[in-house]
């Protein structure tokens, strides 16, 4: 009982730090790459007081509820968003020997199908919101959900028919080196899959302000909407994790393994992490038609092709 509770103890700490460390890096990633100087004065020695200034705006922000609005969906549709990711964490391991919270047997579905959930919030908050450009955001946010979860869901299948396993932990056991080429192309899909899904850009259309304002989350204020631009940190942790566990060989690196996992998996969650701020920084927000075309027209014919590559590859070398 006592592992469990250091264990769980521990996911929620990680949960509450590193998606503060992902938007404190995405403020000077940004800075430095736009030559934005805000973020790169505010406390003094090189910002380092920006998370905290955001945090004292919102909390000071009045917390207003549409009068025509369903206020009780609209007030669960934040925590909607963000819980599902505390329940994806406890299911990925972080290093070798039992260093997971719940090593679940079909973890890698549980995964998936809980981070479909958190996408939900957000279509949540756009129905209730009594607003017709928050439900126009909230019915592009199903759209996006209903095309991308395919070609993740055919990606990651690749990875676990390569393992044998629908464990998490049991699939880094059982990557190789030579999975990096092998799954490069559903590793691609699954990465590109998982950041529309989280509406990040450049397939944020959303929230395109130019069109709808800020989509689903136009009639947020204050803390709610502040634990919206949470849960869109929050997953981008998730889906760079995941990313590392299916197809980057987890806490596996070049030396010390056993010694160094942790480090090695953390290591690879930033390093993708700065890949997702990036793309934010450098390509332009796809057209709606773009968006599913990129779905429809490339990825999900791509991941076919991995997973009938694994398949082909698996019986010939049974």
């Amino acid at each position: 009982m006592l592992e469990i509770v250091v264990k769980l103890a521990l996911v929620a700490g990680a949960f509450a730090l590193l998606p503060l460390l992902v938007g404190q890096a995405e403020h000077k990633v940004m800075a430095h790459m736009q030559g934005r100087l805000g973020p790169m004065y505010a406390g003094g020695f090189h910002g380092w007081a920006q998370l905290v200034a955001d945090g004292v705006k919102f909390a000071q922000k009045e917390d207003v509820i549409p009068r025509a609005a369903d206020s009780r969906v609209f007030k669960l549709a934040p925590a909607v968003a963000l819980v599902p990711y505390l329940l994806v964490l406890i299911v990925v391991p972080v290093g070798p020997d039992g260093q997971v919270a719940l090593d679940l047997g079909p973890g890698l579905f549980f995964a998936l199908a809980v981070m479909g959930v958190g996408v939900i919030g957000a279509i949540m908050a756009g129905w209730a919101s009594a607003n017709k450009y928050s439900l126009l955001g909230g019915m592009r946010v199903a759209a996006q959900l209903m095309s991308y979860e395919l070609p993740m869901v055919f990606a990651a299948s690749s990875v676990a028919m390569a393992a044998g396993t629908l464990s998490l932990s049991g699939i880094v056991e059982e990557w190789h080196w030579y999975w990096l080429p092998w799954q490069a192309v559903g590793g691609v899909v699954f990465f590109i899959a998982g950041l529309a899904e989280l509406r990040r850009p450049p397939f944020d259309m959303p929230v395109a302000d130019s069109e709808i304002i800020f989509g689903p989350y136009t009639e947020y204020g204050g803390l709610r909407f502040a634990l919206f631009l949470l849960a869109e940190y929050a997953g981008i942790v998730v889906l760079c994790a995941l990313t590392t566990v299916l197809f980057l060989g987890g806490w596996k690196g070049p030396f010390l393994n056993e010694e160094l996992g942790w480090l090695w998996t953390l290591i690879k969650v930033f390093g993708l992490s700065f890949l997702v701020i990036w793309a934010r920084v450098s390509y332009p927000r796809m057209r709606e038609d773009q968006l599913q075309k990129l779905a429809w027209a490339y990825l999900v014919p791509l991941a076919l092709a991995q997973l009938a590559l694994t398949g082909v590859l698996k019986i010939a070398f049974a």
